[in-house]
């Protein structure tokens, strides 16, 4: 019994690989096949903003892109730019664009967009984020 376990335990260590022992194809395909559309971007986005902003309510100037695949990481994501002007401090806050990335179909990071991310992206209105409730 004692020798089954060591030869169970020693065949198990033999199969794992570390992130390290990847070879840099084998990450990039594994990144890549995270890669899936993310077919509801908006009501998932309406439903993060809903737990992440101090008060959700009263958005003005809603604007929102389709997701396009841009470099994140060792490869490509499928992003979202979304700009907004929420309300803080007793008044609005002003107008800030925001990053969203997702993986597997599903938002996976929410950040305040910086330099060239969301430069030149093609903003449609969003009129579902105006209209949210807490």
């Amino acid at each position: 019994m004692r020798r089954s376990v060591v030869l169970l335990a020693l065949a198990l260590a033999a199969c794992g690989k570390t992130l390290d022992e990847l070879s840099k194809d084998q990450r990039k395909a594994d990144w890549a096949v995270a890669n899936v559309y993310p077919g509801d971007y908006r009501g998932e986005l309406i439903a993060y903003l809903r737990t992440y902003l101090n008060d959700p309510t009263g958005i003005r100037e809603a604007a929102i892109s389709e997701p396009a695949l841009k470099p994140v990481g060792p490869g490509d994501r499928y992003v979202v730019c979304v700009r907004f002007n929420p309300k803080g401090g007793g008044g609005y806050a002003g107008v800030k664009d925001h990053l969203v990335i997702y993986a597997g179909g599903k938002l996976d990071r929410y950040l305040e967009a910086a330099g060239e991310n969301c430069k030149g992206a093609a903003y449609a209105a969003f009129p579902e984020l105006e209209r949210i409730t807490r």
